[in-house]
C-alpha cells in the first residue's frame, strides 16, 4: 500500500503540493470527526448525573456543529484537491506522452501495435483519473480517522489504545499481503483491457474488409474473446484480494470485541468512570469503521498501481532528439554517405551513396518495395540509419532536434491522412499562422479550390476522421495544398499524383512545378511524364542504386530504367481489340 502512494506522489508530478494539502485536510477531517465522541461525553455524562442542567446539552450541540461544520469544510477542501490532483496529473501525462511520441522512431509503431498506445492513453490513464481520486479520499482520509482516535484512546487509556494500534498494524499487515498477491493479477489484467482496446481498434479499422468478404460473424470471434479476457482479468483481480477481505474483516471484529471486554473490564476494577466506560463500548464499535473503508479500496488501489506502472512505461521508449540542436541551414544539399538500413533482418539498404545537389529534382524509381518511401523518410528521419549517414548542408540530420529539420521538408504522401477538423485547418497544419487568403491561394494552386467552395460549409467544411468522407483525389490534392503552404526548402513527393483524376493531372502538375520551383525537390514516381524532366534520376533495386543519371542518358542503358519506360509505353498504347 505504501508503494501504491509513494507512485501517486512521484506520479503528481508538480502536483504534489495540492496532494500535501490534501492529506493535511484529510487529517483534519479526522480530528473534526472525533469532536463527535465529546459531544457524546457530554450527553452521557448529563444523563448519568444527578444535575440536569442545560450546560451540558449546550455543549454537546456546540461540539456536534463544531465536528459538522468541520468535516464539511475539510472534506470539501480535501475532495477538492485530489480531484484536481487527480485530472490534472492524468491530463499532464497524456500531454507528456503526446510531446514523447513526436520524437520516437517510426519503427516503434511496427513493434508495437497502435492499441497499444492507445488503450494507455484511454483506458489505462482513465483508470488512474476516475481512481486515483476515490482511493486517496478513502484510504488515507480513513486511515487519518482511525489515527485520531488512536490518539484519543492513548491519550485517554494507554490499554486500549495499545489494543486498538495492535489491531490497526495487523489489518495494514493483511492489506500490503494483498497487494503483493494482487500484483501480477493487475498487471494481467492490464494487459488483457489493452487487447480489448487493440481488438476493438483493428475491428473497426478492418471493418471494409470485413464487409467485402462477408465475415462479419467470423471476424467478431477476435473481439468476443478479447472481451472475454477482459472479463476474466477483471474477476481474477477480485478473487485474489477476496480472501484478504475476510481476514480484514475477521481482524476488526476480533479486535473490536477485544476492545469492548477491555472496556467493560477496565470499568469494573474502577480505572476510569462510568462516562468514559460508556464512551470506550461506543468507540470499541466505530474505531475501525474508516479504516475498514479505507481496506476494501485494495483492489483499486492495485489496479491503480498497475495503471501508473504500465503509463511510466512509455517514458522508457527511445526517443530520437535527446542531443539534438537548432541548427539553420546554409544550404539543401542532401548527401547519402555509405547509408545502411534494415528493417529487422529484411536488409533495405546496402551501403547506398549519392548526393542531390541544393535546387535540383531527384527522381527516385525501382520496383515495389525496393525502398524508395524508405530512403524519403530517412532524409525525414521517421527512422535513424543502421550504419553511414545522411547530411543536409554537410550536418548529420540526427544533429538537428527534429523540429528544426522538419520545418525545412514538406513531404505529401502517397497514402494521406487527414484529420477530423476543417479543409482549412488540414491545409494550414504546416503553417498554423497563415491567413484565410494564403489558404485560398494555396488551394488554388494546388486544384482543389473548386470542389472545396462547392462543399456546404467550404473551407469550414470538417471531414471525418482520416479524411473519409474525401476522395482519394481530394485528399492528396488537400495535401498538396497544405505542403505548399509550408513552403519549405526541401519537397518530397511521394507518388503525389498517383490519385488525382487525368482531367486534372496536367493542372496539378504544373501547381507542382510551381511548388518545387528553385527548391530541392525529391520525388518518387511510376509516371514517365513525372520523372524524364528531373536533374536526376535513382534506379534503386536490391538494397543497391543500380543506375543514375537523366533520363536521356539512362533510356540509351539496357538496364531496369529502360525496362521501366518500355513498359509503361507499352500500358499506355495498350487498347482493346
Amino acid at each position: 500500500m505504501l508503494g501504491t502512494l509513494k507512485k501517486i506522489f512521484a506520479f503528481a508530478g508538480n502536483r504534489k503540493g495540492l496532494l500535501k494539502k490534501s492529506l493535511f485536510f484529510s487529517f483534519l477531517n479526522g480530528i473534526f470527526a472525533s469532536f463527535q465522541f465529546g459531544a457524546l461525553y457530554f450527553i452521557v455524562d448529563a444523563l448519568a448525573s444527578d444535575n440536569h442542567s442545560l450546560t451540558s446539552v449546550w455543549l454537546s450541540l456546540g461540539m456536534m456543529m463544531l465536528s459538522i461544520a468541520g468535516r464539511i469544510f475539510s472534506s470539501f477542501f480535501s475532495m477538492n484537491e485530489q480531484t484536481v490532483v487527480g485530472y490534472g496529473m492524468v491530463a499532464d501525462k497524456r500531454i507528456s506522452i503526446g510531446d514523447r511520441l513526436r520524437y520516437i522512431p517510426m519503427g516503434y509503431f511496427n513493434k508495437n501495435n497502435i492499441g497499444t498506445i492507445t488503450g494507455i492513453v484511454t483506458t489505462t490513464l482513465g483508470d488512474v483519473e476516475s481512481s486515483a481520486p476515490v482511493a486517496l479520499v478513502n484510504m488515507i482520509g480513513g486511515f487519518f480517522n482511525s489515527v485520531v482516535l488512536i490518539l484519543f484512546l492513548l491519550l485517554f487509556n494507554w490499554q486500549l489504545g495499545l489494543v486498538a494500534l495492535v489491531g490497526v498494524v495487523c489489518y495494514l499487515l493483511v492489506t500490503e499481503a494483498a497487494t503483493r498477491k494482487s500484483t501480477s493479477t493487475a498487471e494481467k489484467r492490464q494487459s488483457a483491457q489493452r487487447g480489448l482496446v487493440e481488438a476493438v481498434l483493428e475491428y473497426i479499422q478492418g471493418m471494409g474488409v470485413v464487409k467485402s468478404f462477408g465475415f462479419e460473424k467470423d471476424s467478431s470471434q477476435s473481439i468476443a474473446a478479447a472481451i472475454r479476457d477482459s472479463n476474466k482479468g477483471n474477476l481474477k483481480l477480485v478473487y485474489a484480494v477476496a480472501p484478504y477481505i475476510a481476514l480484514q474483516q475477521l481482524i476488526v471484529r476480533i479486535f473490536s470485541t477485544i476492545l469492548l471486554i477491555l472496556s467493560i473490564y477496565l470499568y469494573t476494577i474502577n480505572a476510569f468512570s462510568f462516562v468514559y466506560g460508556i464512551l470506550f463500548v461506543v468507540l470499541s464499535f466505530t474505531v475501525f469503521n474508516n479504516l475498514e473503508s479505507a481496506g476494501s479500496q485494495i483492489t483499486m488501489l492495485q489496479m491503480l498501481a498497475s495503471s501508473i506502472d504500465t503509463a511510466n512505461s512509455v517514458d522508457n521508449t527511445p526517443v530520437m532528439d535527446e542531443k539534438g540542436t537548432d541548427i539553420t541551414l546554409q544550404d539543401t544539399n542532401i548527401v547519402f554517405d555509405n547509408v545502411d538500413f534494415s528493417y529487422s533482418t529484411r536488409k533495405i539498404l546496402d551501403h547506398v551513396s549519392f548526393s542531390i545537389p541544393e535546387k535540383t529534382t531527384t527522381a527516385i524509381v525501382g520496383p515495389s518495395g525496393a525502398g524508395k518511401t524508405t530512403m524519403c523518410n530517412l532524409i525525414a528521419r521517421f527512422w535513424d540509419v543502421n550504419a553511414g549517414k545522411i547530411t543536409i548542408g554537410g550536418t548529420d540530420v540526427r544533429d538537428f532536434k527534429l523540429d528544426s529539420l522538419m520545418k525545412n521538408i514538406s513531404m505529401v504522401f502517397q497514402s494521406v491522412y487527414l484529420f477530423a477538423d476543417t479543409i482549412e485547418n488540414n491545409i494550414k497544419f504546416g503553417c498554423p499562422d497563415a491567413t484565410h487568403e494564403q489558404v485560398v491561394e494555396a488551394a488554388k494552386k494546388a486544384c482543389c479550390h473548386d470542389f472545396i467552395s462547392a462543399l456546404p460549409e467550404g473551407y469550414d467544411t470538417v471531414i471525418g476522421e482520416g479524411g473519409g468522407t474525401l476522395s482519394g483525389g481530394e485528399k492528396q490534392r488537400i495535401s498538396i495544398a497544405r505542403a505548399m503552404l509550408k513552403n519549405a526548402p526541401i519537397i518530397i513527393l511521394d507518388e503525389a499524383t498517383s490519385s488525382v483524376d487525368p482531367e486534372n493531372e496536367d493542372e496539378l502538375q504544373r501547381a507542382i512545378e510551381a511548388l518545387t520551383h528553385n527548391k530541392t525537390i525529391i520525388m518518387i514516381a511510376h509516371r514517365l511524364k513525372t520523372v524524364r524532366n528531373a536533374d536526376q534520376i535513382l534506379v534503386l533495386n536490391n538494397a543497391h542504386i543500380v543506375q543514375r543519371g537523366t533520363h536521356a542518358e539512362l533510356i540509351r542503358q539496357k538496364g531496369l530504367y529502360a525496362d521501366f519506360v518500355s513498359a509503361r509505353q507499352e500500358a499506355i498504347g495498350w487498347k482493346l481489340g
